[in-house]
């Protein structure tokens, strides 16, 4: 059976485990631990845990437990003191204030949930992302660097403070896996902070491993305005400390003109200007329904219209997976 590691944040993680799972992989999700926004960060500063927004997600994802279970971990409170949690959410801070440890309360709810392979976060303590911007700004959190809309203009330097510790689990699996799995997601809140945990960019360059990237679909307006395919990987390539990919692989198919012009004024299509590069591989791999995400999660963010297809994506990562 073949080791694969999924690295990333919460949605782009949840799409590309979602459709994994279905196979006879031996999976491990990585998951960025500087999400400090939402409900996650309220009860980071309320009750000082680790953020377990991004970990649902993927404990989720990887559930073989029943319909309910999963739609409980994801139950959002509409109102009343609870207004703006989610169930799994304060479920997962709960077990971890009881248990005295996050990595604890990441295996018991595992447990519960039925889940096929391991989730494992990517820090064991409690950092915050910064960033710098060319123009010498400074953005504190990941929060506001997700808001700003500044970004495109230039990042001089993003790092975790305190130092980050690594979670050793997370080396021991990059190390021995077959292959590695770049999910999609935002640049500089979700991939950047994985690469700024130093132990974790030196395995990704050290193991034996394939490793693949999966292609954003979208631009967002402000944070990678005009970013063709070639930048992602540069960017990606700066932090990591060199261009690690083995494998690139890029949607070729374009959503419908009326859902493209619901995006002008918020964000913009990648444009795939690696052709000639002989990593890139080319599919079909946007989603025609948004039902396999939540409702809220739909309502909240227009680029939920656009997404990957969880099931296509996996059979065309599977397929290079299988001939490692």
């Amino acid at each position: 059976m073949k080791k694969v590691v999924v690295i990333g944040g919460g949605t782009g993680n949840f799409v590309v485990l979602s459709g994994l799972k279905k196979y006879p992989l031996d999976i491990s999700a990585i998951v960025s631990m500087a999400d400090d926004g939402g409900s996650t960060g309220r009860l980071r500063d309320e009750l000082g845990v680790l953020p377990p927004g991004d970990v649902r997600q993927c404990l989720v994802a990887l559930s073989d437990s029943s319909r309910l279970m999963r739609d409980l971990m994801n139950y959002r409170f509409s109102n009343g003191a609870l207004e703006g949690h989610s169930f799994g959410n304060i479920f997962l801070s709960t077990l971890e204030k009881v248990t005295g440890s996050f990595e604890k309360a990441v295996e018991e709810v595992g447990k519960i949930l039925a889940i096929k392979g391991k989730v494992i976060p990517a820090t064991t303590n409690q950092v915050r992302l910064k960033m710098v911007l060319s123009n010498g700004t400074q953005l504190n959190g990941e929060d506001e660097v997700y808001k700003s809309e500044n970004l495109d203009q230039g990042c001089q330097t993003m790092y975790l403070e305190p130092e980050p510790r690594v979670d050793t689990h997370a080396i021991s699996e990059i190390m021995t896996a077959d292959c590695v799995i770049i999910a999609p997601g935002g640049l500089y809140n979700s991939l950047i902070p994985v690469f700024l945990v130093q132990e974790i960019s030196r395995a990704l360059e050290q193991t034996k491993a394939k490793k693949i990237i999966v292609s954003n679909l979208m631009n967002r307006k402000g944070q990678t305005s005009g970013f063709k395919l070639s930048k992602f990987i540069k960017e990606m390539s700066r932090f990591i400390g060199k261009d690690i990919f083995d494998y690139i692989l890029v949607n070729n198919t374009k959503p419908s003109p009326e859902m493209l012009k619901k995006y002008e004024h918020e964000s913009e299509f990648v444009i795939n200007d690696m052709q000639n590069d002989s990593r890139v591989i080319e599919a079909d791999l946007i989603s025609s329904s948004i039902s396999q995400y939540s409702k809220s999660d739909a309502l909240n963010s227009l680029r939920a219209l656009i997404r990957h297809d969880s099931n296509k994506l996996a059979k065309v990562l599977t397929k290079i997976i299988n001939q490692l």
